[in-house]
């Protein structure tokens, strides 16, 4: 019998998500991002936003068209990120004062990033995790949010800052997986592939070793 190749779709058109997976050999077949409704719900916590937008983004991707096309064996993979201070849920930041006010709440403090992952198998099994990493940033002086602001690193960021650039300056303490601050936790990554049946091993034998 023919086997049916693996194919992997990333539900996402994050270069930071897809740079991740290229680091671990895992290069999606296809990117197809899912545009949902990112709207929390009344009373819905950081934790619970994450899994839920991470499902609804995995099957919308799973019933499109150009997905649907690539065959019966083919797995999706979705994530979403969520920056929570107790149980108010900071926004991606998409004006200035979005993130100058997402600044001025993490300065000095911890903070929770909650990184979700959902992947629907070939069979329509749907699994999910999500990482819990705390993160403390230094107390922020004027000119450390005045030059943050101005390199606009900061748009379209969860709670107004990217941790793979100017901003690690500011963590003082990083608990958890730093991976899934920038948007992917790459071990539950791989292990939901791998319990889903994704063949991890295969594609890293074929893949080029990270960085040439």
């Amino acid at each position: 019998m023919r086997e049916i190749p693996a194919r992997l779709v990333l539900a996402s058109g994050s270069p930071r998500r897809l740079a991740l997976l290229d680091r671990i050999g895992l290069a999606p077949d296809l990117l197809n991002p899912a545009d949902i409704d990112e709207t929390p719900q009344r009373r819905e916590s950081p934790r619970r936003l994450a899994l839920r937008l991470a499902e609804e983004k995995a099957a919308k991707a799973k019933d499109a068209p150009q997905v649907r096309n690539l065959g019966t064996g083919t797995f999706v993979l979705a994530a979403d990120t969520v920056v929570g201070l107790g149980r108010r849920i900071l926004p991606k930041a998409e004006t200035f004062q979005d993130a100058k006010d997402c600044l001025s709440l993490l300065s000095g403090r911890s903070h929770w990033v909650y990184s979700a992952i959902c992947v629907i198998a070939p069979n329509g099994a749907k699994t999910t995790r999500c990482s819990e990493t705390k993160v403390r940033f230094k107390r922020l002086t004027r000119d450390d949010m005045e030059s943050y602001l101005r390199s606009e690193e900061w748009k379209g960021k969860a709670g107004g800052y990217a941790i793979q650039g100017r901003a690690e300056a500011f963590v003082r303490y990083l608990s958890g997986s730093h991976s899934g601050v920038i948007g992917l936790p790459l071990s539950e990554t791989v292990s939901l592939l791998e319990g889903a049946g994704f063949p991890v091993q295969q594609r890293w034998m074929s893949a080029p070793p990270a960085g040439l």
